[in-house]
């Protein structure tokens, strides 16, 4: 055949060019999808293709695509005669700023993305690559559910990816983004996975359906009512971030990845910083109120003192009274770990407490340095968060901060109040350095408080009670709670000038660098799930 030809060859003597070009034209079919009708509808319900949502998440022209031409092998139910290619998930691999990305994309367009035997195993093989390879694995979600014509191979197919998910935690990153609906077992996987992203109106996460919900309890409910990304950003907390398209989704999936290591055995990637690391912060002096009952916004501290003021905020929307956040310090990645007074006065509750463990955690995982800021009043009190276990959750993030051989540094910005002051990566639970603002308190509790309990029978007993409740709590404060205290007791190595917070941060994380600290032997260890 003439090299000119361009006509498909099918007779039994093709020729290699023929045969080339009956591969492009197959695979030209599974990249664009059987039914061009298919697409429209999918474009149509603001939805991007499996290969579009691909293209805007990894770097340009960097994906290669394994298992193109898989197609499932059952019979009956009308199957044998729909074997499509890809088998509805493409899957394989890519950079994102050029380090290597592994990726799963459903495509809803074939059996809706629907996950049976072949699709299960596509998935399986790539997840292995992944952890084999050391290299973070994005899921792109839009599957409806196990392919019931398949029955027990495809709830199967579940079991392995759970299984994956599982040892892979800690190990790579694992990130899963939501670009359609998710239903029953498989809302499993992205729960196990590290971060979650879903877009509005277009992903809902659910055990049961709408319907299910109101055969069984007889509520009347929508599926983004049930399910959708502003109730698991904002209620539930099963989603970590919530966007109106999936463009801008992608773009922040992009970015969390240049923030975090390739897997556990890396550190995060470091940049040059053009912010100054001496840069003062003399902002700070006004950002924090001296009156220890003033709200303020803690977003303001922080971006006062890390580069150029960026951070990328976990969790935003879910338990606002914790602030958890990756941000530069030097060019370095560090998570932040902050109570929020312009929320709940920054309380320790059950959901902050959740919020705040399970990012140590992570950071922890993939040698990430964290950076704790303290101004915390307590526990909040209440019949409702002792009866739903305020004890259990609390102790997860002290369990977390405890476990976390990571470099850790505290600074009490403004006050620091009982057990949360402990539970806030304290020196008696191991940071490694523990600083303080001036006019910082770290007691007991409030000195109002701390002298009602204290004096009040003296204060019961007086003429004029209040004059001598007013007295006792002088007392205490100048006694107890006056900035050097904890200091002078060894509690905090320092007490600083906020202006230099950002300064000190940084020195002390270039020296805790290459810490180096073992847990003793053991299997796992038993938190407080």
């Amino acid at each position: 055949m003439a090299a000119t030809d361009t006509t498909p060859v099918r007779s039994a003597d093709w020729t290699l060019y023929g045969r080339l070009e009956e591969l492009r034209l197959i695979k030209d079919e599974a990249r664009h999808g059987p039914d061009p009708a298919a697409t429209e509808r999918q474009h149509a319900k603001g939805k991007l293709t499996a290969h579009e949502r691909i293209a805007l998440l990894l770097d340009e022209g960097s994906f290669h695509e394994v298992e193109q031409l898989r197609r499932h092998r059952a019979s009956g139910f009308g199957l044998e005669a729909k074997k499509p290619y890809t088998d509805g998930v493409v899957t394989g691999w890519g950079t994102v700023e050029g380090r290597t990305v592994f990726v799963y994309a459903h495509d809803f367009r074939i059996f809706g993305g629907a996950l049976g035997e072949a699709h299960a195993t596509k998935i399986h093989k790539i997840m292995d690559m992944a952890i084999s390879a050391g290299a973070p694995l994005v899921s792109l979600n839009d599957g409806a559910g196990a392919r019931i014509q398949e029955g027990v191979s495809a709830l199967a197919g579940y079991g392995g990816i759970f299984q994956r998910n599982t040892r892979a935690s800690g190990v790579i990153p694992q990130i899963s983004v939501m670009l359609g609906p998710c239903a029953g077992g498989a809302a499993y996987s992205p729960a196990l996975t590290d971060f979650v992203f879903m877009v509005r109106e277009t992903s809902q996460m659910f055990i049961t359906g709408p319907d299910v919900v109101k055969a069984v309890t007889g509520e009347e409910i929508t599926q983004n009512g049930l399910g959708g990304a502003d109730v698991h950003a904002e209620t539930s907390g099963v989603a970590h971030f919530a966007y109106d398209d999936e463009q801008s989704c992608l773009e922040d999936v992009r970015f969390l990845l240049s923030l975090l290591p390739s897997n556990n055995r890396e550190l995060a990637p470091s940049v040059s910083s053009e912010d100054p690391h001496d840069r003062r912060g003399d902002a700070l002096l006004d950002l924090v109120p001296d009156d220890p009952g003033r709200v303020y916004d803690m977003r303001d501290v922080i971006e006062e003192i890390v580069d150029n003021g960026e951070f990328f905020e976990i969790h935003s929307a879910w338990a606002g009274n914790t602030l958890c956040a990756l941000a530069r310090l030097g060019g370095e990645v560090v998570g932040i770990v902050a109570n929020q007074p312009a929320t709940s006065a920054g309380v320790l509750d059950i959901q902050g407490s959740e919020k705040a463990a399970r990012f140590v955690q992570f950071c922890d995982a993939f040698n990430i340095p964290l950076v704790t800021l303290v101004d915390v009043p307590g526990f909040l009190p209440g019949i409702a968060q002792e009866h739903n276990g305020i004890i259990r959750h609390g102790a997860k993030l002290l369990y977390a901060y405890c476990n976390a051989t990571v470099p850790r540094v505290s600074v009490v910005v403004r006050k620091a109040y009982g057990g949360a002051y402990i539970v806030m990566d304290s020196r008696s639970i191991g940071t490694d350095l523990a600083f303080a603002w001036p006019g910082n308190e770290i007691a007991v509790m409030g000195a109002e408080g701390a002298a009602n309990v204290i004096f009040r029978r003296e204060i019961n007993g007086a003429d004029d009670p209040d004059a001598v409740r007013r007295q006792k709590i002088e007392e205490y404060r100048t006694q107890l709670m006056h900035p050097y205290y904890a200091a002078e007791r060894g509690l905090v190595d320092d007490v600083i000038d906020p202006r230099a917070t950002r300064e000190i941060l940084i020195g002390s994380l270039a020296m805790l660098r290459d810490k180096h600290a073992e847990l003793p032997s053991r299997k796992h260890g038993n938190p407080p799930l």
